[in-house]
């Protein structure tokens, strides 16, 4: 029996994801490094997910490619793009059907997304008018305190106290911060302060959208531990675990849409060629 390959390919500010499936599931995927040109990135991503694969070795061996991201009008060898908004809220919903509210956390971005009954979209909010809380500011803060973005998620969760981080915009926060660190602040207090500060940020999304159960972080800040902690403290609710890497969550939605897109036009060519047998 042949089987049948759908792509989907994730073009983030920092990184590309692209998700490989059959028609029983996910058999591949990868996670690159974002460059200059959005369609290098997708390439990079989705040849980095084809190896190892014997069945499909080229793009053009999908039955259908659907691009999403920031980048994704920058794919043109995609047979359609769409809003990762979509995606994300697509394939939480894959992971788990029981997940109603979304928080992705990008690199540049933050959203809220309410998810309906079926995995579509009820109504989302979005903060991309600065770049605090995003994948982008954790960057800059891993810096500061000389630490790789694992070690400075971790920090956090040794902290005795909470030391707060008031200012409301990226560069003023890092100046702050580099303030509180040359007061000899402990530096675990300090960042349970960012932690805080960012999962305020996205308390505020969360009111806007309303908040429904389960509730659920993708992104690659999904991979921070230390804010997770402080978003279910200040939440006073469990973060719904996700059965596939949270940060590659826009391409699953991409490419379980892309199979939904090339089985609705297979049946359509069949029923067209039924109707022209029967004339």
């Amino acid at each position: 029996m042949e089987k049948y390959y759908y792509g989907g390919c994730d073009v983030g500010s920092t990184t590309g994801k692209a998700v490989i499936m059959d028609d029983t599931g996910i058999v591949s995927s990868s996670i690159v490094p974002s460059e200059v040109d959005p369609e290098i990135t997708a390439r990079n991503a989705l040849n980095a997910a084809l190896e190892g694969l014997t069945d499909v070795k080229d793009i053009r061996d999908l039955v259908y490619l659907i691009g999403t991201g920031y980048g994704r009008n920058e794919v043109p060898f995609a047979d359609e793009n769409i809003s990762e908004i979509t995606c994300h809220a697509r394939g939480a919903f894959f992971s788990d059907p029981s997940i109603k509210t979304i928080v992705d956390i990008g690199g540049q971005d933050m959203k809220g997304i309410a998810v309906a009954d079926d995995g579509s979209v009820l109504e989302f909010v979005m903060n991309d008018k600065c770049a605090a809380g995003t994948g982008r500011f954790y960057e800059a803060m891993s810096r500061i305190f000389r630490m790789d973005l694992p070690e400075f998620s971790s920090l956090s969760l040794t902290a005795k106290k909470i030391i707060p981080v008031t200012a409301q915009c990226s560069v003023f926060a890092e100046t702050e911060v580099i303030s509180l660190l040359a007061k000899k602040n402990p530096p675990e207090n300090i960042c349970a302060g960012i932690q805080a500060a960012v999962a305020k940020r996205c308390f505020t999304l969360l009111k806007r959208v309303g908040l429904r159960p389960k509730l659920t972080v993708t992104g690659g800040c999904a991979k921070n531990r230390g804010l997770l902690k402080s978003l279910e403290e200040l939440l006073r609710v469990d973060i719904a675990p996700l059965n596939h890497d949270p940060q590659i969550m826009g391409a699953v939605g991409a490419a379980i849409l892309a199979r939904d897109r090339a089985r609705k036009k297979a049946g359509a060519a069949a029923m067209e060629e039924k109707r022209h047998a029967m004339k």
